[in-house]
């Protein structure tokens, strides 16, 4: 495994740049008009019924609606809903424990942080086959079989892009585009992935930034990254396997097929920092259907010097936490990219100042669409660029004709939501030729 290259990887997940400057927010007729509707906002907390740690990327829906949104890194959630959805009940769901459904009626939405707890429900081995099951060999089959289960094909996908920056708990920065993608085959390691704004937005009216400007490079680029059966250096090699210790998490049920839930972390003796999580292995064909993981930010000085690209004399940038997620969907036997999200959080400290100020990046994208058929590689001039800052391009690619009366971005809305909103304008079907 080469250090460089695997740096080079990581820093491009989610890469940062400070400088001293001053971000002005004005007011828009989008908050004017979001003020006008009537809805209730409800904030809590999933964690665990056992241990009562934070459960990341669990699921909290309105159930009979397509409002849902999914938990930060810190298993936290807000949630928006009309009046005419206050009698119905919330839905959490979070894979291997039991869903909870809680009437809505009964949280508070006064600012009050509700607490979720879900109980653990891994469906037993026993019922589920007899056989050895050794971790090692499980995740071994799976890197073995990559050229088989997934697409040998180049792909056109369609996707919706959304990032946004959070200072504490208020939002200073939210953007969102549809893209397309090039995916290119699993079986070719000389060809990669790009990504093309097709319709972006950013929003302007967020509040004042104080006099630190974050900006969040690599964007689509990073979170294609994360197609970890694709770029599979950091963690799906043989030779990345010498690097951490696996053990069996459960055995767990996923879209009606049974999972291998393998956990996976750093062995002591690796020197450099890298990741810890899970990855859900379908039985049948050993595919990896979903990976939730972090980033070993145990070594302070060494994550920084990774996620940091740029800071002022003064200012002390620490990671606190790194959480990533991705999904594959299956199709004709072939398993697909289809949702990846990082999220990563930040305590910025300014010598002589006595509070901590935290920061959270967060980029999702969902895929709506893919064709493979006449898929034609994006020239270079049109790619976004590993360097490439969102907020900043995307201005080009404003049009306010396509978002329609989705014309409010909601940063706690779940990125499904604003699909569904979407839907007819995200299909290669749909387009029309610029």
């Amino acid at each position: 495994m080469k250090t460089i290259r695997i740096f080079s990887l990581v820093a491009a997940v989610t890469l940062l740049a400070f400088s001293a400057e001053t971000l002005s927010a004005a007011p828009t007729s989008a908050r004017k008009k979001a003020d006008q509707q009537t809805y209730l906002t409800i904030r809590g907390k999933v964690v665990d019924a056992e241990t009562g740690a934070p459960l990341v990327f669990a699921t909290v829906a309105v159930m009979e609606t397509n409002v849902a949104i999914i938990t930060n890194i810190d298993g936290e959630f807000t949630l928006k809903i009309g009046d005419t959805e206050a009698s119905k009940n919330l839905e959490i769901t979070y894979l291997g424990y039991k869903n909870k459904i809680i009437p809505i009626s009964s949280m508070r939405n006064d600012g009050y942080k509700n607490s979720i707890s879900l109980e653990p429900a891994p469906i037993p081995i026993k019922e589920i086959v007899v056989r050895p099951i050794n971790p090692e060999e499980i995740v071994g089959k799976a890197i073995d079989r990559i050229g088989k289960n997934y697409e040998n094909v180049p792909n056109l996908m369609t996707a919706f892009y959304r990032e946004t920056i959070r200072k504490n708990r208020t939002y200073v920065s939210i953007g969102e585009a549809v893209v397309e993608i090039f995916k290119a085959p699993y079986s070719n390691d000389l060809r990669y992935d790009g990504a093309r704004i097709y319709k972006g937005r950013k929003s302007s009216d967020v509040e004042r930034m104080d006099t630190i400007l974050f900006k969040l490079q690599g964007g689509t680029t990073s979170v294609l990254l994360l197609d970890i059966a694709k770029n599979t250096e950091l963690i799906l090699t043989r030779d990345a396997m010498k690097y951490y210790n696996y053990s069996l998490m459960s055995v767990i049920e996923i879209d009606g097929k049974p999972h291998y839930g393998i956990d996976f972390v750093q062995k002591p003796s690796a020197e450099m920092p890298l990741f810890m999580g899970t990855l859900y292995i379908e039985m049948d064909s050993y595919a990896i259907s979903e990976a939730e993981f972090g980033f070993n930010l145990e070594d302070k000085a060494a994550a920084a010097s990774i996620f940091i690209r740029k800071k002022p004399l003064g200012m002390e940038v620490v990671p606190e936490v790194a959480t990533y997620r991705t999904k594959y969907r299956e199709q004709d036997g072939k398993w697909h990219f289809s949702y990846s999200r990082a999220e990563v959080k930040f305590k910025v400290n300014w010598k002589k100042k006595l509070f901590n100020t935290y920061y959270t990046t967060m980029s999702e994208i969902a895929v709506t669409d893919r064709t493979d058929q006449e898929v034609i590689k994006f020239a270079g001039k049109d790619k976004i660029k590993y360097t490439d800052v969102f907020s900043e391009k995307v201005g080009s690619f404003a049009d306010p004709e396509f978002w329609g009366d989705y014309n409010v971005i909601e940063p706690d809305q779940s990125i499904e939501s604003a699909i569904r909103r979407l839907s007819r304008k995200l299909k290669f079907s749909d387009r029309e030729p610029e």
